[in-house]
């Protein structure tokens, strides 16, 4: 099952274009959907989960069409927001047996295997008599996962998913990510550019709007290969620096600023080349500084 974008626009009544002819083509496995405050993720990440709607283009997923068949599309969707509510006092395990019996799983020895299963591929059976308000951040996303994956999806929506996770629950929810990514559309949306190139095998760069970039995270590196260079300037310098430069990142590193500059040859003295990485290419396609089509969308199979 393939989920298939062609040409979705969005411009809300305050005259902002969300999306701008967004077409993409997503593959089971995870997608990492990158792009500064404003790119228009959020919107396509609601549009996908059936809130709100588009003004022109077409969606479909499989032989669903998104933006027409919602039930459709809800009783293969996982959803799970940046934002979104507990009832503090309320135990993991009745919470989830509740909203199992909301999703339609009506036997109920059905919906305690389904709930034990998810709170074990969690790691969250332990805790599951315990209020959820006394769970950590990084156990209420995993209840959150939990939650979404009730239904058994075909297409999982993330919103932002690590923000604010200690280094220990970051890797567990990354593996936890990548485990649900084998078999289903996982569409991870996140501001952590390392979230992206550790578990995506696909991704895309939006920016007001547009797609800018689309394809995989290691030939968007390779493109970049030979082209970008370092340098470490004194604060004085650096404006310098960027006036003469195609500057696409700059990181303060022991007192001292870090450049990354995209060139075709030496930039000048004192520069080095240097490998790129993912952040590099997210850079570069942002700021303009190198034109990276997007990768053609995969052929229809027949």
């Amino acid at each position: 099952m393939e989920l298939r974008i062609q040409n979705l626009s969005k411009r809300y009544p305050n005259g902002t274009q969300a999306l701008a002819d967004v077409t993409l083509t997503v593959r089971p496995g995870m997608f990492g959907l990158l792009g500064p405050n404003g790119a228009g993720k959020s919107t396509l990440m609601r549009t996908l989960a059936t809130l709100q709607e588009a003004d022109s283009g077409s969606a479909t997923l499989g032989n669903i069409d998104v933006l027409r068949d919602k039930d459709a599309v809800r009783r293969v969707l996982g959803y799970l927001p940046q934002d979104f509510g507990l009832y503090p006092k309320v135990s993991a395990e009745d919470l989830l047996e509740h909203l199992a019996t909301l999703k339609g799983i009506s036997q109920a020895k059905e919906r305690k295997a389904r709930v034990s299963a998810l709170l074990n591929q969690t790691n969250l059976y332990a805790a599951r008599k315990k209020p959820l308000g006394s769970f950590s951040g990084g156990m209420r996303q995993r209840f959150g996962i939990a939650q979404a994956l009730l239904g058994n999806p075909q297409l999982l929506i993330v919103d932002e998913p690590t923000a604010g996770l200690d280094p220990e629950e970051r890797v567990r929810f990354h593996n936890l990510l990548a485990d649900i990514g084998q078999d289903v559309i996982v569409i991870l949306s996140t501001h952590i550019v390392a979230d992206v190139h550790e578990l995506c095998s696909q991704m895309a760069v939006l920016d007001k709007g547009r797609v800018l970039l689309a394809g995989e995270p290691q030939e968007a590196i390779s493109r970049l290969s030979g082209r970008i260079w370092r340098r470490f300037v004194e604060k004085a310098e650096l404006a310098d620096v960027q006036a003469q430069q195609r500057v696409i990142s700059t990181r303060l590193v022991m007192g001292r600023t870090r450049v990354h500059v995209y060139s075709e040859g030496s930039p000048g003295a004192g520069f080095e080349p240097v490998e790129p990485d993912l952040e590099d290419a997210y850079f570069a396609t942002i700021k303009g500084h190198v034109q990276t089509a997007p990768v053609p969308a995969t052929p229809a199979v027949a």
